[in-house]
């Protein structure tokens, strides 16, 4: 089985969304799904889509809001993120709610991160040229417009609770490849 299987993160969205029939509910779950897929592949322009005029982002940790602000801001986020190769991640969710205007995510972050990358966030590690797993807890609530749109990501997120130096073996295919192509 895969360290990191993406797919994993939005199977609980696509599940309550097989069952449910409230059309702005559909609305609500289905762009946050779209919004993570793009952002395994990664595909800024397709995440950008996902998001309405002037995204406002609050990523909470270590008692401060971390977010990128404004289009330009939310934009830069997602190119360094994906510059970084930390997009290889799955987010274990056990425990989703849907309103109309409102999708919320909690669960488990299993992401990948270079070890310069895991650095740049304030996690030690031993080699910034090797790569770890990060696990930590988090909640993220998706406010949605009336467009159907994501308005942010408003993430609270607990320090990592482990952090795994990975052998080779252990990286999937993809995130060798990416990193390939980044160094060449």
């Amino acid at each position: 089985m895969p360290i990191i299987d993406p797919t994993k993160s939005w199977e609980p969205l696509e599940e309550r969304l097989s069952r449910t029939t409230d059309e702005r509910h559909r609305q609500v779950l289905s762009i946050v799904l779209e919004h993570m897929k793009a952002e395994a592949v990664p595909d800024v322009d397709r995440l950008m889509a996902t998001l309405a005029p002037h995204p406002e982002y609050h990523f909470w940790y270590g008692n401060a809001d971390n977010g990128p602000k404004t289009t330009e801001g939310v934009r830069a986020y997602y190119e360094a993120f994906a510059a970084s190769n930390a997009n290889h991640l799955v987010f274990e969710i056990d425990r989703l709610a849907v309103d109309n205007d409102l999708v919320m995510t909690e669960g488990w972050m299993k992401m990948i991160y270079p070890g310069a990358a895991a650095q740049a966030i304030g996690v030690e590690v031993d080699d910034p040229n090797g790569d770890y797993l990060l696990v930590f807890r988090q909640v993220i609530n998706w406010p949605i417009d009336a467009d159907g749109l994501i308005i942010a990501e408003d993430a609270y997120s607990t320090s990592p609770t482990s952090v795994i130096k990975l052998s080779l073996e252990d990286l999937p295919q993809k995130y060798i490849d990416q990193k390939n192509r980044a160094t060449v």
